[in-house]
């Protein structure tokens, strides 16, 4: 009868939800099961965070996030709260989508994730469906388990005919975990969970099926069931697949330069296989941000904690890292002498469409200009603020523009390590007459060589 009574309330849309961690991931699915719904309590213990969303504001900026943020604090279906212990016993479904950092070994550091199953094993007051996803190694789903049957108030983790379940009534003790990983990437979160190509869901009981199939029915796209371990397995898998295409084109891009071959045209070529595809075979300066990298060191420090040779995914990360100093290498290439020239930087962000600068190859080159004595001048439209915090304006030798033509005022050289729309549509000619020195070294392939020289540019770009 009770399983009955919670399959309908499922169906109304009635069982509360949690998701803790008001984070890239966090916000953005909190306010998009709100969309779909559901009434969703957003949980995060840093009370600064908290009063900003309750403001109808954004710690940070992701497109189309602003505009579902402010409509369902308007309808109610989304409640900002640091009442992590308050929320935990109010809901039914917890999300859990707190940080994951890096320790120095590239192990992941699960540290939160597991205060959070101590929290929610002192406040189990009944059905729970735990669903990590934060990104974690495989068995991590199992920890969680172990930690809340270990911190129930009364709990018996000697009862194998009672796993998973702790003191008290069956109803009202028993909770399951499971591993739903998120698959938003930065500056298109909002498409991309209402979107999804596929939404993966590692379950170990029906009920937790039935719960997260209905949570996820809406999306109307393939939901792929599979273990706890596989599902864990599944997200670190994609992220280094990704980072290995991502390398594999900039290592090509770098025999290109030395044969006389155009990449962009190699990327043409292979990426209309259907085996290969074009997505993630941008040449470039590499990929940062504070998925791939940390994803690909922690796939890595597992599969040697397991005595595995993960070699090939060592030698993504070693061409990673070496991108910075190729692109600093053409910069030298084009000024010669570094010190007391004037340097504009368009782009500071990761990628585009972001604020977050978290492992930016920005930083590593901007390390590496004002190492060589150049005078910088900056300029993003989102990551300016962020940046700051880095490379403070001080002595002259660091200035944060207003425009993106600021920045080519008196310059000798402008580099683009970000592709913004923004810089796509620069009339060049305008850039051209405020430089000191027509050089373009571009770091993301912006422009079409023959369209940077026809506007009188010496132009330097990737793998061309």
């Amino acid at each position: 009868m009770e399983d009955r009574v919670f399959a309908r309330e499922l169906q109304d849309k009635m069982v509360p939800i949690m998701v803790l961690g008001m984070g890239h991931v966090g916000i953005p699915t909190a306010v998009g099961l709100a969309e779909l719904g559901w009434k969703v309590a957003g949980v995060d213990q840093d009370l600064a965070k908290i009063a900003i969303l309750r403001e109808g504001r954004l710690p940070f900026y992701e497109p189309e996030l602003q505009e579902l943020l402010s409509k369902h604090l308007a309808s109610g279906r989304f409640i900002p709260t640091e009442d992590v212990e308050g929320a935990i016993r109010s809901a039914t479904v917890l999300f859990v989508c707190v940080g994951t950092p890096q320790r120095n070994n590239g192990e992941a550091d699960l540290s939160q994730v597991e205060a959070v199953a101590r929290m929610i094993a002192r406040n189990l007051n009944g059905y729970k469906l735990i669903v990590e996803k934060s990104t974690v190694p495989a068995i991590t789903a199992q920890w969680i388990k172990r930690t809340i049957q270990r911190y129930a108030k009364g709990g018996n983790t000697n009862s194998p005919e009672n796993p998973g379940h702790v003191s008290g009534s069956e109803i009202s003790s028993r909770f399951d975990v499971a591993s739903n990983p998120e698959f938003l990437q930065e500056g298109r979160a909002v498409h991309d969970f209402f979107h999804p190509e596929r939404v993966v869901c590692g379950v170990d009981s029906e009920q937790a099926w039935e719960i997260l199939a209905e949570i996820y029915r809406p999306l109307q796209c393939p939901i792929l069931r599979t273990d706890l371990n596989t599902a864990e397995l599944i997200k670190h898998t994609a992220n280094a697949f990704l980072a290995t295409k991502i390398s594999f084109i900039n290592m090509v891009a770098d025999l290109c330069e030395t044969v006389g071959a155009d990449v962009m045209r190699v990327v043409e070529g292979i990426g209309l296989d259907p085996r290969i595809g074009p997505d993630f075979l941008r040449p470039g300066i590499g990929f940062g941000g504070y998925c791939l990298p940390k994803d690909l060191r922690a796939f890595i420090y597992l599969a040697e904690v397991q005595g595995l040779d993960f070699s090939l995914l060592k030698e993504v990360e070693r061409v990673n890292q070496r991108r910075s100093e190729v692109f600093l290498k053409k910069v030298h290439q084009a000024l010669w002498v570094l010190n007391g020239k004037t340097v504009g930087v368009l782009g500071l962000a990761f990628k585009p469409n972001t604020d977050d600068i978290r492992e930016a190859p920005s930083i590593k080159i901007i390390q590496g200009l004002l190492a060589e004595g150049a005078v910088l001048q900056l300029y993003d439209p989102s990551a300016m603020r962020n940046m700051q915090a880095i490379f403070p304006e001080e002595g002259g030798r660091v200035k944060y523009c207003s425009l993106a033509y600021d920045a080519a005022r008196g310059a000798h050289a402008l580099l683009f390590l970000t592709e913004w729309d923004e810089f796509r549509q620069l009339d060049l000619a305008q850039v051209r007459n405020l430089m000191e020195v027509p050089i373009l070294v571009d770091g993301r392939n912006l422009f079409a060589p023959a369209q940077a020289r026809a506007a009188g540019f010496e132009y330097i770009s990737i793998g061309r």
